[in-house]
């Protein structure tokens, strides 16, 4: 009864009397799994012995690498790239540092033999705001690695002085070697070389509009103003040059002068002004200088040929120019301060000597006006060009507006009219040249 009612619900059989069941293949590993064991206990393997093992503070111990090792890792052949580069741009950063070093030391040695010259004419001298300069940086300012200015002021007849320091590009040889070459192609580029450039800017009678009446006080303020005249002392070598480059000592004829030195000339508007301003001094500074003088000149017209009228108006200054020695001591510069002095005490005889004949400024004054005669001309040509075409214009808008308005027909006559008249025109003029 037991098994039948055991068949008829599905009942499970007894374990015993029934047949094992076939292994299930999915707890396999489950069922050949070791027993757990802790790990202080387990035995020690093979993998225990590579470099990953754990430390005995638990952590794991870096791994042995050749990064480290960059002698292991490398080999000469990979540097032989540096190995060209670095010792290039080490001489470039040796030659940048002497370069600039030695232009600083041949700047500092002018000023350190012209300084005195400069403190005794003027009250001030360098950017020091009126400041007394201690040591040559005082004096002077660079402006660049090749070029070292100063300033003066503060002396009768003199408005101020402009000093410029012009060196070679030793910082840099490549860009020195290119100007060179292209000196020798080119009439245009001048060669490299270096050069001192001054210019003294007169009052030229404006010091009560130039000077504030606090400044000058009670004291009495003298005639600076002197009549209005082109003249130099140039090089020969130079001569040429200076006449294409600059306008004023274009209005000049060239006399050599038997007092000076044979490799210099003079340039000037009339003989008169060269019997007073050749001085026996400054025909000994000039000799003493030596064929380091570029030009020594006396100006009230401007460098550059004058487009407006307003470039016209006189503008006094005597400039300076001095080739540089090749030394870089103070005592390689001692020539030239005689004639650096004859420069700023130039104009004080320009104040006393320069007033010149009725002849002689009849002449100066003629080929001042008939410069500005062009000019003029010039002038007028082009605003009658301007007022030509502004009423070119007027008249073409007219015309369209007018045009604007018509029908088709009054269009065509319109146009038909001014065909005619233009025929006309053209028929009158051939009329006139037959």
């Amino acid at each position: 009864m037991a098994d039948f009612l055991q068949g008829l619900f599905g009942g499970a059989k007894s374990s015993v009397s029934s047949a094992a069941p076939a292994a299930d293949t999915d707890f396999a590993d489950y069922a050949t799994a070791a027993s757990p064991s802790p790990a202080s206990h387990a035995a020690p393997s093979a993998a225990d012995s590579s470099p990953i093992a754990a430390s005995p503070t638990g952590l794991a111990a870096r791994p042995y690498t050749k990064w480290y090792r960059v002698w292991e890792r490398t080999q000469v052949s990979d540097f032989y790239q540096e190995m060209f580069i670095l010792p290039v741009v080490l001489i470039f950063v040796v030659i940048h540092v002497w370069g600039t070093k030695t232009n600083k030391r041949k700047a500092r040695s002018w000023i350190t033999a012209h300084a005195p010259v400069l403190q005794q004419e003027f009250a001030s001298v360098g950017y020091g705001g009126g400041k007394t300069p201690i040591t040559a940086d005082d004096f002077l300012k660079e402006r660049k690695a090749d070029e070292y200015t100063t300033y003066a002021t503060g002396r009768q007849n003199i408005a101020f002085v402009d000093l410029k320091l012009t060196l070679l590009k030793r910082y840099n040889p490549l860009m020195l070697l290119g100007e060179t070459v292209l000196s020798f192609f080119f009439d245009s580029l001048p060669a490299p070389e270096e050069r001192m450039e001054a210019t003294a800017y007169s009052f030229d009678a404006r010091e009560t509009s130039l000077v504030t009446p606090r400044t000058l006080g009670d004291t009495k303020v003298p005639n600076s103003g002197y009549e209005g005249f082109v003249w130099a002392i140039v090089h020969k070598d130079m001569m040429k040059r200076l006449r294409n480059d600059r306008y004023d000592l274009s209005l000049t004829t060239t006399k050599d002068h038997p007092k000076l030195p044979d490799w210099a000339t003079v340039m000037t508007e009339n003989a008169e002004i060269t019997e007073t301003l050749l001085t026996p001094e400054l025909i000994k500074a000039v000799a003493q200088a030596g064929e380091v003088l570029d030009g020594l000149i006396i100006s009230d017209q401007p460098i550059d040929q004058p487009k407006r009228l307003d470039d016209t108006v006189p503008k006094k200054r005597v400039s300076l120019a001095l080739r540089l020695p090749s030394g870089s001591s103070p005592s390689a510069y001692e020539s030239t301060v005689p004639l650096f002095q004859c420069f700023i005490r130039l104009t004080d005889q320009l104040v006393k000597d320069a007033r010149w004949r009725p002849e002689v400024m009849r002449r100066i004054k003629q080929t001042r006006e008939e410069e500005i005669r062009k000019i003029r001309k010039v002038d007028e040509d082009e605003k009658a060009e301007q007022f030509k075409t502004a009423g070119d214009k007027r008249k073409k808008e007219e015309r369209e507006a007018k045009l604007k308005g018509m029908n088709a027909e009054q269009q065509r006559k319109f146009l038909d009219k001014e065909r005619e008249k233009d025929a006309r025109k053209a028929q009158k003029k051939r009329t006139m040249r037959g």
